[in-house]
């Protein structure tokens, strides 16, 4: 699916769409322990990573009607809005920062921003997003952009052998700050 969703520019990155750059920045990048294991997946070292997985993660972000790459000078990740309600005016949110160098220096904050700021002057009322209990980092990124703590799913995800609970966090237009 094509989409014609517009190009954002923050202070330090631009939110775009996938270009073929990207699958060779992808590969390079590899997969680290961390990053998977935010994600809710269980790292296995031995693992291969091959340009065949890395067009197939960047395919993946073409296909989606409502996401773009995060651009710091090259792709370091992705920001996604998935499960969108047209008559209830709420969709879900989905980030994913696979360079580790980029981790807890604000990117995410400000794709996120980025993203809200798209998705309620086009309408939306509510965005909501899912994520480990056991990260901490990414919650307090949240936090930051506006989102609340709404709820906990009880051992809702099976990651490393051992279970976790999904924390579910909203944000409101109004309660949105974009700054």
């Amino acid at each position: 699916m094509k989409s014609n969703l517009p190009q954002l520019q923050g202070a330090r990155l631009t939110l775009r769409r996938p270009t073929r750059e990207d699958v060779d920045v992808r590969l390079a990048l590899r997969r680290h322990k961390e990053i998977i294991e935010a994600y809710g997946g269980t790292f296995d070292p031995d693992a291969p990573f091959t340009r065949e997985h890395a067009e197939a993660a960047i395919r993946y972000i073409e296909e989606q009607e409502y996401a773009w790459v995060i651009d710091a000078g090259r792709f370091i990740g992705h920001v996604r809005f998935h499960s969108i309600d047209r008559q209830d005016r709420r969709a879900a949110l989905a980030i994913g920062i696979d360079d580790p160098a980029y981790l807890g220096r604000g990117y995410g904050t400000e794709a996120i921003r980025l993203a809200l700021t798209h998705a309620f002057s086009t309408g939306l009322h509510r965005i909501s997003l899912r994520v480990l209990a056991s990260n901490s980092r990414a919650m307090a990124c949240y936090r930051k952009c506006g989102f609340v703590e709404e709820g906990r799913e009880r051992e809702a995800a099976f990651v490393n052998g051992g279970w976790e609970d999904d924390i579910i966090m909203g944000v409101l237009d109004r309660e949105f700050c974009p700054s």
